[in-house]
């Protein structure tokens, strides 16, 4: 089964049980994907693909928790939180730190990086091995504090 019709199946299964929340969740997220698929001409998404469009709207709730913990709004970050619970699922299983910091020393050595300046070559040889799977944000981070020291 691929993911928009586990998608699909999932939104039926939360109207049968009234449960609003994932329901919304799941029809937003739906409604990205609907959207991506408009915007690369009516091509029908692939896994992966979709795969994408989950990752992009968990980093946005992600970032909006920071936010709503800097205004001190409790109750929209217990919301977002629930929301990217419902989204998670969706995802491959997600890296550990241990997990990505393996996969960086490995993209180190077989780039030859050595400087900050060769991040590029590194986050483009890592990124397609994570992508889903890990936070950019901290790949990014770990990518940074390796070719530091």
């Amino acid at each position: 089964m691929s993911i928009k019709e586990q998608l699909t199946a999932d939104m039926k299964e939360a109207m049968k049980s009234h449960d609003k929340d994932r329901l919304s969740v799941i029809r937003f997220v739906r409604g990205a994907i609907r959207q991506a698929e408009i915007d690369g001409g009516h091509k029908e998404l692939s896994d992966e693909d979709v795969i994408g469009v989950i990752s992009k709207e968990v980093k946005m709730r992600k970032d909006s928790i920071e936010e709503f913990k800097k205004g001190g709004r409790e109750d929209l970050v217990a919301k977002t939180q629930a929301e990217i619970d419902v989204l998670m699922p969706y995802l491959p299983a997600q890296l550990s730190e241990d997990e990505i910091r393996a996969l960086v020393k490995e993209a180190v050595e077989k780039t030859g990086a050595s400087t900050p300046k060769d991040m590029g070559k590194v986050m483009g040889m890592l990124m397609p091995k994570v992508k889903g799977r890990a936070d950019g944000k901290l790949v990014n981070t770990i990518v940074r504090s390796m070719l530091q020291g």
